[in-house]
């Protein structure tokens, strides 16, 4: 097994450090603002994926939730700042279930 130099690794750049470089320390309006924007590409990445394993275009999905194309493909993009409601419509339809979990 290989061994590790301690002096090597703790001149390794961490994930964090790099964000705090270029987006500021955590609690910082940019910071939160890159938070915002990276939690909604995740999730529209996700819903993303999913309408694509069903084989479903933009439109089709837009259509069975009553909206418009362009709407999917912001949301799909994290572009959209959607209300809770909306995302839990689209997951569903995409058959999607969400179980919440909360924590003390």
């Amino acid at each position: 097994m290989r061994n590790i130099n301690p002096r090597k690794l703790a001149t390794l750049e961490t994930a964090n450090k790099e964000l705090d470089e270029k987006y500021g320390i955590l609690g910082t309006p940019s910071r939160e603002q890159f938070n915002e924007e990276s939690l909604a590409w995740f999730y529209g990445n996700m819903l993303r994926q999913r309408r694509k394993e069903l084989k479903l275009t933009q439109k089709q999905l837009a259509e069975k939730l009553g909206r418009e194309q362009s709407y999917i493909a912001r949301v799909e993009n994290g572009k959209a700042d959607i209300q809770l409601s909306s995302f839990f419509r689209i997951a569903t339809v995409l058959g999607i279930q969400f179980i919440p979990t909360f924590i003390n």
